[in-house]
């Protein structure tokens, strides 16, 4: 009986103590439950009514609905870096503000005379960050939105406007002169919506037919070309031919003359010989006893 006792008080013992084992479990628990569900809670808010703008972007605070007209669309401010805001009733629109490139599909345009032109342009712009309010209050959409519907419409705009005040052929000839006429209208309108235009380029597609005569004229001109460079060719080789025979010619008419002079004194000196050999053949051989010299002159005598 005493063994039942005893061994019931250890029970009881055991189960006392367990018991307070858990009660002070509980009471840590509870201890810690408040500050780690603040905590929760603190993130939760922070998540939410806290964001970053980053340094190549800038960020428009605006009120989610506002009865004042003078609100500008609801529109508080810009904002850069670390912003706090009530997620009820405020909200952050965020805009790049450095370089965009977008390369378009091609489009048509007609020129003066109804020739169809094909365009396939690639515009690289910047939102000006003083007018980025003005923007978001205009359109609040994404850059990539306004790329596909306002700015898309203005390149069209440039082109057809402009295209329509050339012809065909003006236009090949002077493509430069028409793709910086595009680009200034294009400056004009998009500068007033608060973008700048940094770089445009265009690849000009002519018709058909258009291309075909282009090439046939380019084909007779280089087959002018060729004509010309070849009568060039034959009037050189005309004037080396005059110019060899000339001075064959001339060394001819040198020689020529070298060998008349020469046989003109060969036949001088053949004279005086042969009148020299005529005299000697006639003479007897006896020479005269005296010579009467010119005007007078002393007679030559003693000549054997």
């Amino acid at each position: 009986m005493a063994r039942n006792n005893s061994s019931f008080n250890d029970q009881f013992n055991q189960n006392h103590t367990s018991e307070k084992v858990g009660k002070s479990i509980e009471e840590k628990l509870r201890r810690f439950a408040l500050p780690v569900g603040i905590l929760f809670l603190l993130i939760i808010v922070f998540a939410n009514c806290c964001t970053t703008i980053d340094s190549g972007s800038v960020g428009i605070r605006f009120y989610k609905w506002s009865s004042d007209s003078d609100k500008r669309g609801g529109v508080i401010g810009t904002c850069k870096g670390w912003v706090w805001y009530n997620p009820i009733t405020q909200n952050i629109f965020q805009y790049p503000v450095y370089v965009q490139r977008k390369t378009y599909e091609a489009f048509s345009v007609n020129a003066k005379d109804a020739s169809t032109f094909t365009m396939d342009p690639t515009i690289a712009y910047q939102l000006d960050p003083d007018k980025s309010i003005q923007v978001f209050v205009k359109y609040r959409k994404s850059l990539k939105e306004i790329e596909e519907g306002y700015i898309r419409t203005c390149i069209y705009e440039a082109y057809r406007t402009c295209a329509n005040q050339y012809t065909s052929d003006y236009l090949m000839a002077n493509r430069g002169e028409f793709e910086n006429e595009v680009r200034k209208r294009l400056e004009i309108s998009l500068s007033n919506e608060g973008f700048l235009v940094e770089e445009f380029t265009s690849q000009i597609t002519p018709p058909n037919s258009l291309a075909e005569a282009i090439n046939a004229k380019n084909e007779a001109v280089q087959n002018a070309l060729k004509a010309e460079n070849k009568v060039k060719e034959a009037e050189a080789n005309a004037k080396i031919e005059i110019a060899r025979a000339q001075g064959e010619a001339n060394a001819l008419k040198i020689k020529g003359d070298g060998e008349a002079y020469y046989n003109r004194v060969v036949a001088m000196s053949l004279n005086e010989l042969l009148v020299r050999q005529y005299a000697i053949e006639k003479w007897d051989g006896k020479l005269p006893t005296y010579m009467m010299g010119d005007k007078g002159a002393a007679p030559i005598i003693g000549l054997k």
